[in-house]
């Protein structure tokens, strides 16, 4: 069969249960071929080895059975670098882009005013690592950041599963992808990150500070995570469900009444408190949320009295919420 003949069988296969078949047989395809998109074009007539040909057909069939698409291929795109993904982990969304963003402006800031001394930066629920990787990568390409001034990353997460993603993210990315620099020295960067399997920060000692916390907790209200995972979404419900407790069981409502939580800030009500004991004198939280519950999570953090300030993501939404103790000085924007 050729390209353009099997092309054309996926996009009809995926036609019924796929908001973009053309897309995802082009994505399949090129993955599988290694064809880059002009090459697609170029290459209708190519025959396809019967090997890649049953491969193609059976991820036509996981994605028409609504599997993602980074699943099956064990890859997505995030902040212009390629992840390894799985199902233990989130896949990494354009929305988180805006706290990479902010974080190393955060970074930049505070390097400037503290001179050579080494940051400290925790990602916690960092799933597929991708913030963290993100933003280290971003600074070592800054010129005004030498290597040796690189923070020291934490990569926190309660999943083992998902610690071995990161860890093979922070291999790939950090490790191969700068071995040959003559530049930079990839020992020194990735003896700069550190992985914690904890509960938020039970396993993490009292007397240890960050001056940047950064995280993406589950934030999704639950009746909204099982409409997600109906739909054949199959992420991990761990990383999704906002209103679960420490313990892993349904979250009351906090006034009072009862009955179960459904405002995905479960995990939210522990992780700023647990954040702010944590946090070095002058230090900043960044912390995505959903745009339905970012201004109750920045009231959260207010309550617990920091100053807060809520970033819109791509699309506009409300999405990312800054919190730093009102009496320290606030990183300059």
């Amino acid at each position: 069969m050729t390209l353009q003949e099997l092309k054309s069988k996926i996009i009809k296969d995926l036609t019924p249960t796929s908001p973009s078949p053309k897309l995802d047989a082009e994505v399949l395809l090129s993955y599988c071929l290694g064809f880059s998109k002009t090459e697609l074009l170029l290459k209708r007539d190519y025959e396809i080895p019967s090997d890649k040909e049953n491969w193609l057909r059976d991820a036509t069939a996981r994605r028409a059975s609504g599997l993602p698409i980074a699943y099956i291929t064990g890859h997505k795109e995030f902040y212009g670098y390629d992840f390894i993904v799985s199902p233990a982990v989130l896949i990494p969304k354009p929305d988180t882009e805006i706290l990479v963003e902010r974080a190393v402006d955060v970074i930049l800031s505070m390097m400037d005013a503290r001179g050579e001394n080494l940051l400290t930066v925790c990602d916690m629920c960092t799933g597929s690592g991708c913030i963290a990787i993100a933003v280290a990568k971003t600074l070592l390409e800054d010129e005004r950041v030498p290597p040796e001034q690189l923070p020291k990353f934490t990569l926190a997460d309660i999943s083992e599963p998902a610690l071995d993603i990161a860890r093979r993210n922070v291999a790939e990315l950090l490790g191969k992808s700068l071995a040959n620099s003559a530049s930079l020295d990839n020992s020194l960067v990735l003896s700069r990150f550190n992985f914690v399997r904890t509960n938020l920060f039970d396993a993490i000692t009292d007397a240890i500070k960050y001056d940047v916390i950064l995280s993406n907790p589950p934030y999704i209200p639950h009746t909204m995570v099982d409409e997600l995972l109906r739909d054949g979404r199959s992420e991990p419900r761990l990383a999704l469900d906002g209103d679960i407790t420490l313990e892993g069981d349904r979250a009351l409502a906090p006034d009072g009444s009862g009955i179960p939580a459904d405002d995905g800030l479960a995990i939210i009500r522990n992780l700023i408190p647990q954040a702010q004991a944590h946090l070095a004198p002058r230090g900043t939280v960044l912390m995505e949320t959903g745009e339905y519950n970012a201004e109750a999570a920045a009231s959260l953090a207010e309550a617990a009295g920091f100053n807060t300030e809520i970033h819109r993501d791509l699309e506009g939404q409300l999405r990312v919420v800054e919190a730093w103790i009102a009496s320290s000085l606030r990183s300059s924007q």
